[in-house]
C-alpha cells in the first residue's frame, strides 16, 4: 500500500476514535511505527492530512452528483444513493461530528464545502423536478416550499451523525438504515398518490 494512503487511513481511524483535535502527528506516526520526520515528508502538518482526507471523502459525493441525469431515477435508486452517502459519512465521521470547528480551521475546506452545498441544492432541485415530471411528486404550493424542503434535507444530512454522537448511539447497519429512511421519508408528505404507492414498495416496513 502507498505510504500516503497508509498515513491517511491511520489518521482517519484515529480521528474517528479520538477526535481531530486530540490526535497529533506523533500519534499517527506511532500508529504506523514510523518516525514523525518520515510522516512529515508526506504531510507537513496535521491540517494537510485533514485537507487530504476531506477531498478523499467528497470524491464519492461529487461522482453521485455528476451522475444525476445519466442514471435512471427511482425511489430504490434514491434510497441506495442516500444509504451509500451516509455510509461514506460514517467512514469519515470525525469530520461531521466536528463540522463547525473544522470548517473554521481550514479555509480551503470551507470554500469547497460551500460550493458543494450549492451542487447538493441543485441536485435536489433536479431530483424533485424529475419526480414531479413523472407524476410522483406534487406541485409545490408556494414559491419557497421546495427551497425549505431541500434546506431541511441537507440540514439533516449534515447533522445526523453529530446527533448520534451526542446521544452515544451505536452506528450499525440497522441505525444506518433507520437514518436513510428518515431522510427519504421527508419526501413522503409531498408525494402524489402514485408517488406514495412507489414509496411503499421500497419502505413497506413503514406501513401496517
Amino acid at each position: 500500500m502507498d505510504t500516503k494512503i497508509k498515513i491517511l487511513t491511520a489518521a482517519r481511524l484515529l480521528f474517528n476514535d479520538l477526535g481531530f483535535s486530540n490526535v497529533t502527528i506523533r500519534m499517527i506516526a506511532s500508529e504506523l511505527q514510523m518516525s514523525s520526520g518520515n510522516l512529515n515528508y508526506h504531510f507537513k502538518t496535521r491540517d494537510d492530512i485533514l485537507e487530504a482526507l476531506y477531498f478523499e471523502m467528497v470524491q464519492e459525493f461529487d461522482k453521485r452528483v455528476e451522475q444525476l441525469g445519466i442514471q435512471e431515477i427511482s425511489f430504490q435508486s434514491i434510497k441506495r444513493d442516500m444509504h451509500l452517502s451516509m455510509k461514506r459519512m460514517v467512514d469519515y465521521r470525525f469530520f461531521w461530528t466536528d463540522l463547525y470547528n473544522l470548517l473554521r480551521l481550514n479555509q480551503s475546506i470551507k470554500a469547497h464545502f460551500e460550493a458543494v452545498y450549492l451542487k447538493r441544492f441543485e441536485g435536489y432541485e433536479f431530483l424533485m423536478r424529475y419526480l414531479t415530471d413523472k407524476g410522483l411528486l406534487r406541485e409545490f404550493e408556494f414559491s419557497t416550499e421546495r427551497k425549505f424542503l431541500i434546506e431541511r434535507m441537507i440540514g439533516f444530512s449534515n447533522t445526523w451523525l453529530y446527533n448520534s454522537s451526542i446521544y452515544e448511539i451505536e452506528i450499525n447497519d440497522k441505525y444506518l438504515d433507520h437514518q436513510t429512511g428518515n431522510l427519504l421519508a421527508m419526501l413522503y408528505p409531498y408525494l402524489t398518490n402514485l408517488g406514495k404507492l412507489e414509496f411503499k414498495k421500497v419502505r413497506s416496513d413503514y406501513f401496517y
